[in-house]
């Protein structure tokens, strides 16, 4: 059994319709989606062992198939520069939880190093009911939800059809390099579309599939979050 297909059967076999975002880092890795470096830790004491494998600044997020929205329950704390900042955002953020969420299942940590700067997207994927799989590409990060500007092809997208999509939105120019501003690689950012793209046509278990932030730059992309949806179905997944 490929490790994609391991990962979701896991995951529907312990009742659950959404990956962890450990599990959702691995699947897009295996379409070779560039994510950012990271160690999962289970307590503070693991700091100790792990903590030279990455780079400062980091990124402190909770792990656990109960919260969706990390943010929100203060599952996400920026801006660490050393194992002491590291320290004690993680006690910080366990008494958030707590609060916040007393009931979240709680798996462990993510540790990744802090991804700045370059042009922020957001890539998506979903199953239609009328149209099938459809993917989707706009503005990433906060804006998202305020701007709205997204553009959609049925799946699976080709090249021409990627860069069409990134053509459509109305803030394209920012892509291209604006105000002095560096181009970022259209040809990286039109790959990445169409490895989604290629999940949500092949996975057939995946419902709905995004990540929010892309970081792009001129040298290339990081996926940042990535969410993942499934489905209960019968059918095998076609590529692993």
């Amino acid at each position: 059994m490929g490790e994609v297909e391991k990962i979701i059967s896991n995951a529907l076999g312990e009742g659950r319709l959404n990956l962890l975002e450990t599990e959702a880092r691995e699947l897009i890795s295996a379409w070779e989606i560039p994510v950012p470096r990271s160690i999962q830790i289970k307590v503070v004491e693991d700091l100790e062992l792990k903590a030279e494998m990455i780079s400062p600044p980091f990124v402190l997020k909770v792990v656990s198939r109960d919260i969706l929205h990390k943010t929100e329950v203060g599952g996400v704390i920026t801006g660490l520069r050393d194992e002491n900042d590291v320290k004690n955002a993680f006690i910080r953020m366990k008494i958030d939880l707590e609060l916040n969420a007393p009931q979240a299942r709680i798996e462990g940590f993510l540790l990744e190093e802090f991804i700045q700067g370059g042009v922020e997207v957001i890539i998506g994927g979903m199953k239609d009911p009328q149209f099938g799989p459809v993917v989707m590409f706009g503005i990433g990060g906060v804006l998202v939800e305020l701007m709205k500007d997204v553009s959609f092809r049925l799946a699976p997208v080709n090249q021409r059809e990627a860069i069409e999509m990134m053509e459509e939105i109305k803030v394209y120019s920012l892509l291209t390099g604006y105000r002095g501003s560096k181009p970022v690689d259209m040809e990286q950012l039109a790959s990445t579309i169409m490895k989604l793209s290629d999940i949500i046509t092949n996975i057939k278990e995946i419902k709905e599939i995004e990540i929010n932030p892309l970081f792009a730059y001129e040298d290339g992309v990081v996926a940042v979050d990535t969410r993942v949806i499934l489905e209960k179905g019968s059918e095998k997944t076609n590529k692993i």
